[in-house]
């Protein structure tokens, strides 16, 4: 009987730990998200006003898509910030265990996830369903609302250095503007003759009716996390 009210007593012990931990978690991560939020409007605004004068057509636009995303449209590229509303824990893999911050302490390498996408703007202009966007990037928050990034080229923190920020409003800015720079440089790239040599009737169809011929960034080309 003591043996098994010793084993309750731990069951509930992790349970509180672990809830309580990823309520912190996803608090912090979802705190991030409303300052990503703000920062992503007035953003907008302010390149607007930049762009003032210049060609009419560029278009300069956020768009709150709910609770746990957001949008920036600028001209032919549209970034999606999506928060995953679950907690992770880095895989035993990752260098972020390397870190003495995280190693030390296990707890300190749970974290909440928001990932960056980029899509193009024509995709949901036209409501091609088939177009693919691509993770460019995805910010991570811990309990005590440390944070690392990992991304593509300057978007890309050392995980040496987890744990020794705090995430605030300058660096998400940072952020922000590090994902536009590689977004605006991010070209599409003409698809391989070969994966689009052959076309049905019912493909060809939909993209007459729907403009759905699937399109993406890297159409016919393999993106790996180490692209430069």
């Amino acid at each position: 009987m003591d043996n098994e009210t010793s084993l309750r007593e731990e069951i509930l012990q992790k349970i509180e730990v672990k809830s309580n931990l990823e309520q912190k978690i996803f608090d912090n991560t979802f705190n991030v998200l409303l300052q990503l939020k703000e920062i992503l409007h007035e953003m907008s605004s302010e390149i607007d006003n930049d762009l003032k004068g210049r060609d009419k057509r560029i278009k300069i636009e956020y768009r709150d898509r709910g609770k746990f995303e957001a949008q920036l449209q600028i001209a032919g590229d549209t970034l999606i910030f999506s928060m995953h509303t679950n907690v992770f824990r880095f895989n035993r893999e990752h260098l972020i265990w390397q870190n003495s911050y995280v190693a030390n302490e296990q707890l300190n390498g749970y974290c909440g996830i928001i990932n960056i996408y980029n899509f193009l703007s024509d995709s949901f202009k036209y409501n091609r369903n088939g177009d693919e966007g691509y993770l460019i990037g995805r910010i991570f928050v811990n309990r005590d609302n440390h944070y690392c990034v990992e991304g593509k080229r300057q978007l890309h923190y050392k995980h040496s250095d987890f744990g020794s920020r705090t995430i605030d409003r300058e660096a998400l800015i940072n952020i922000v503007e590090m994902a536009l720079c590689y977004t605006i440089e991010f070209d599409l790239l003409v698809p391989q003759y070969d994966s689009i040599k052959i076309v049905s009737v019912d493909q060809l169809n939909t993209k007459i009716e729907n403009s759905k011929m699937q399109t993406g960034k890297r159409l016919g080309y393999k993106f790996n996390s180490d692209d430069i």
